[in-house]
């Protein structure tokens, strides 16, 4: 098992297909700086599929389990279900996943699934319409989102999980209607704290609802009560409805981090190797690969950087300067 400083396995692997969106959530790509001139990756320099697989069958050799595609919006990669079926197949991965937006999802969720792709989790922040249309600044509606769902699910592409970053005085007023939506669906909403990724979304620490208020809030009306966590590292501290409504889960990077059993890698659109969803800078794999560097190099790249791993953002976020050039969340797929 390759293991970093901290004892921290290496078991997740986030890999981001393009680091393009077709929404502009203010927390994430505001488009007064993602705009019509931002200057997006050309097409070759991102990681053609085949190299992208061959790195992922190198960190199956490593411990990784499971692999999650993300953006950007990674629908938008063209031929896509390639990719999916590749991955599929590499021995070591039991778990595909991908996380979308949900705008594609609904004519491509037949073929993601036929693929191979295990389960999808899909961005919903509001199901109040109006209040979504303003946090992804895109004109997609709730509806489009909800029929989504209903379609991936009907495919397979279950449990979903419906991801929503609360943000205080922007949507936190709709946290019990978004809970009562998804009871009894089977499907598991998971709010997230607003989070400081990047540099690009204006965080502060006002704007942070706290995952213990959001549970107070939903347990009020509908009794909750605390589950243990599927595996070692799940980012998820998750809650069950003791009437037998379903779960939630809740997402504490800010007021409750989980540094101490992170086990995720992120790989970008353009091959670099980033260990932390906060890191300043990250290891190019691009660049070897394409030099020439057989596998066991690769390997050794990968090797290295793990073992040295130090990382825990989260639990320094007082200790550290809130000013550093973090990596955007959207280069990285969060």
């Amino acid at each position: 098992m390759l293991v970093d400083t901290l004892g921290r396995p290496l078991q997740d692997l986030r890999i981001s297909v393009t680091d393009r969106c077709n929404f502009r959530c203010t927390y994430c790509m505001p488009r007064d700086i993602f705009d019509h001139d931002y200057e997006f990756l050309p097409r070759e320099d991102l990681l053609t599929f085949e190299e992208i697989e061959r790195l992922t069958r190198i960190f199956a050799d490593l411990g990784v389990r499971k692999v999650r595609l993300t953006g950007g919006e990674p629908l938008l990669r063209r031929g896509l279900e390639t990719l999916i079926g590749r991955i599929a197949a590499i021995d070591g991965i039991d778990d595909l996943t991908l996380t979308t937006n949900g705008s594609l999802l609904a004519r491509k969720a037949a073929a993601l699934a036929a693929a191979g792709l295990g389960r999808v989790t899909v961005s919903l922040d509001s199901i109040d319409d109006e209040v979504f249309r303003a946090m992804n600044d895109a004109d997609h509606s709730v509806a489009d989102v909800l029929e989504a769902i209903e379609v991936a699910a009907a495919a397979g592409l279950a449990p979903i999980k419906i991801n929503a970053v609360i943000q205080r005085g922007v949507n936190d007023g709709g946290i019990v209607a978004m809970a009562e939506r998804f009871r009894h669906t089977g499907h598991v909403v998971r709010f997230i704290e607003f989070m400081d990724v990047g540099t690009a979304n204006g965080w502060v620490m006002s704007s942070v609802v706290p995952t213990s208020e959001i549970v107070s809030r939903i347990h009020a009306r509908w009794p909750l009560e605390p589950i243990d966590p599927a595996y070692r590292g799940e980012v998820a501290h998750r809650w069950r409805y003791v009437d037998g409504a379903g779960e939630i889960g809740v997402i504490s990077s800010v007021t409750a981090p989980f540094c101490r059993d992170c086990s995720r890698l992120r790989l970008s659109a353009e091959g670099v190797m980033y260990t932390c969803l906060f890191a300043t800078g990250g290891t190019d794999l691009k660049e070897p690969l394409r030099a020439g560097a057989d596998d066991q190099a690769l390997r050794d790249i990968v090797v290295s950087t793990w073992e040295a791993r130090t990382d825990r953002y989260s639990e320094r976020r007082t200790e550290v300067s809130l000013d550093l050039p973090k990596v955007e969340m959207s280069y990285i797929g969060g």
